[in-house]
């Protein structure tokens, strides 16, 4: 059941992925999860992001949103970024609509990689999915917030992955070098 939880690859940010070489070993698709992946909790789209999926997509990626929010929220956040599909109200971790976003994208699940900030919601469904999944940090971790159950027992559970070495870097460690 543990294994289920945890991520292929755990990194820092969406910005400290080597995205060509996911590109290189054959992936073609990227689904993500929005706040606290991509920007802060109902934060709109930032310049940095939009450039990263400008990148991304260059590269030859498609690109998915799959979300808990409503339509509004995913298309404000979308303002600025384009060839981005979306599925709203996504119901994570039910594996359905991860399958859903794969088959809207027209890619074998195999070539897809989820990326997500949440254990319980985002790998746990993308890895009911079979599908490889990346775990970052989510954005506000080493700030003084007040954090919910699920964030103390996801500590409780990146200790346990981080001591589980054939649990990590299943993806060929694609965290960018500094």
């Amino acid at each position: 059941m543990l294994k289920k939880l945890f991520p292929y690859e755990y990194v820092e940010s969406v910005f400290t992925i080597d995205y060509k070489k996911l590109y290189k070993k054959g992936y073609r698709g990227l689904i993500f999860d929005i706040d606290n992946t991509l920007v802060s909790h109902g934060a709109d789209s930032t310049p940095e992001i939009d450039r990263l999926f400008k990148q991304i997509q260059n590269l030859g990626f498609k690109t998915f949103l799959l979300s808990d929010n409503g339509v509004k929220r995913i298309e404000k956040f979308l303002k600025n970024i384009n060839n981005t599909q979306y599925i709203d109200n996504a119901n994570k971790p039910n594996p359905e609509n991860f399958l859903k976003a794969v088959q809207i994208m027209g890619i074998d699940k195999q070539k897809v990689v989820y990326i997500g900030d949440q254990i319980f919601k985002d790998i746990l469904g993308a890895n009911r999915a079979n599908i490889p999944s990346i775990l970052v940090k989510y954005i506000g971790y080493y700030k003084k917030q007040k954090i919910g159950i699920k964030r103390h027992l996801e500590r409780i559970i990146l200790k346990i992955y981080q001591k589980n070495k054939k649990a990590q870097n299943r993806l060929g460690g694609i965290e960018l070098e500094v």
